[in-house]
């Protein structure tokens, strides 16, 4: 697609809902569509929602060896609920070869670094085989989404990003899962907006917004994946 199409495209599905930019997605890419998720409340509803479309649509989830208990649990019982085609995307490195080779606790000292290795490279090579994908972004998460398209150019990868929930609010999407009577991290329940690696994940005030609680000792609030180019420190650090 060029980026004029890319952007006719978008336009059209603005108002669409998520189920029919869902619908779309499919039809324009089919067996070349892959849903990224981590598991937190949009992505459940895109789960839920694709069952109806194309329920075996691969899923890659990015597995760290860094995921709360919780997360885990959540994924298990949605992988059994739908029959979900899961795609755990791993590093090259494990932990204890990334402590050998850049010292330990890593996230602590350079989480961009940490992140580039254990999310966003690992998730660049999954995504290879790909033509297009769809994301969990919403414009009211944070500063750094709220231009977020309902479709676009991912400059990373290079394939076509579709956001389907991007014009939703919060409250919308646990509005949608509650009247669905879906699962979701019960780490919600305990004070956490939004949910990563348990390193660099914790609880903070509802008032501090949907992306508050990730790296809260750090001036950073995206692991890299939805960037549109590597941060430096992250490779030179």
């Amino acid at each position: 697609m060029t980026q004029e199409q890319i952007q006719d495209l978008a336009r059209q599905l603005e108002s669409a809902s998520p189920d029919d930019i869902l619908r779309r997605a499919h039809e324009l890419f089919g067996g070349a569509l892959a849903i990224v998720s981590s598991f937190q409340i949009t992505g459940i509803l895109t789960l839920d929602m694709m069952q109806r479309i194309a329920p075996r649509t691969p899923v890659l989830t990015l597995d760290t060896g860094l995921i709360f208990p919780e997360t885990l649990a959540l994924m298990a019982e949605l992988e059994a609920r739908y029959g979900l085609d899961l795609r755990r995307v791993k590093a090259r490195q494990t932990l204890a070869q990334q402590a050998r080779d850049y010292g330990d606790r890593l996230w602590e000292r350079n989480p961009d670094r940490c992140c580039h290795i254990r999310k966003t490279i690992p998730l660049r090579e999954a995504l290879s085989g790909f033509k297009a994908w769809v994301a969990g972004l919403r414009r009211d998460q944070s500063p750094s989404r709220a231009h977020t398209p309902i479709v676009s150019r991912d400059r990373r990868s290079g394939l076509i990003k579709f956001a389907p929930f991007a014009n939703w609010t919060e409250a919308q999407v646990w509005e949608s899962i509650h009247a669905r009577g879906l699962p979701y991290n019960t780490l919600h329940d305990q004070g956490y907006p939004s949910i990563g690696c348990w390193t660099c994940t914790h609880a903070a005030p509802v008032a501090g917004g949907s992306r508050a609680g990730r790296w809260a000792r750090h001036s950073k609030s995206e692991c890299g994946i939805h960037l549109p180019k590597p941060v430096e420190a992250a490779i030179h650090g």
